[in-house]
């Protein structure tokens, strides 16, 4: 007989598919986040930038633990969307909550994220060294047009490769912190829900890819707002696509 109370099942990831006009409101969401505190905003985001720039300082073992950490970090964006949401006053300490709350599970998602990115840039510097090499020895100007082509191939496959990474850890953080989702699981339905809405995405990747271009004009400053918009965001898309069910 199964015991009383009975308990409710373990979320399973189940997303839904909305329109592609949805990207419009979740950055309206973001914005409307961000617009609610945006001092404390601001300063957490100085707070992640001067961390992920103080580990780019250690060439190479810096990035990979940028990557490491960056699940962990997301985590503290995430909630502090949620805090804000509730009516709730958030404080720089939340940036942190993934120390503090499923933090086995997000640093293992930071491994995963940390092994596939190494992933990709051995895989293109196997092909960028080779073309490289390979214009070196021909010389110029014929080498310098291979070594480009081959730079330029590097970029393009690198970004191929990225983009399912990424699917994967859009929403991974944000399922295993709010849903208790073991890390892996929720990589994959990150990745599913990603796909499901793939024109959603592609409307909200070229609008973001506008916002940063003028985010990037007045030296870098406006990303002290586009990083809490997006994150913002985010949770606005997890939201409509895991929660509004």
């Amino acid at each position: 007989m199964d015991p009383f109370p009975i308990q409710a099942p373990a979320f399973n990831g189940e997303s839904r598919v909305v329109e592609a006009g949805s990207a419009f409101e979740w950055l309206r969401q973001g914005w409307g986040l961000f617009a609610t505190n945006p001092g404390m905003w601001i300063a957490m985001t100085v707070v992640l930038l001067v961390i992920f720039f103080g580990l780019q300082i250690v060439p190479f073992v810096g990035s990979l633990a940028a990557h490491l950490l960056t699940p962990v970090l997301l985590a503290g964006l995430l909630q502090t969307s949620r805090r804000l949401e509730s009516g709730e006053m958030p404080e720089i300490a939340d940036l942190f909550v993934g120390f503090k709350q499923q933090t086995g599970s997000l640093v293992t998602l930071g491994v995963l994220y940390m092994a596939a990115m190494l992933v990709i840039l051995l895989i293109g510097l196997l092909l960028g060294g080779g073309s490289l090499a390979g214009g070196m020895m021909m010389g110029r100007p014929a080498g310098f047009g291979v070594a480009m082509g081959g730079m330029m191939l590097t970029m393009l496959v690198s970004l191929l490769l990225s983009v399912p990474v990424l699917m994967a850890l859009w929403f991974a953080p944000a399922l295993v912190l709010f849903n208790r989702m073991p890390p892996v699981d929720a990589a994959k339905a990150s990745f599913n829900a990603c796909l499901k809405n793939l024109l959603p995405f592609i409307v909200y990747g070229l609008m973001l890819a506008v916002l940063m271009f003028f985010a990037a004009l007045p030296v870098l400053l406006g990303f002290l707002v586009l990083i809490p918009v997006i994150a913002g965001s985010v949770y606005a898309a997890y939201r409509d696509i895991f929660v509004a069910l």
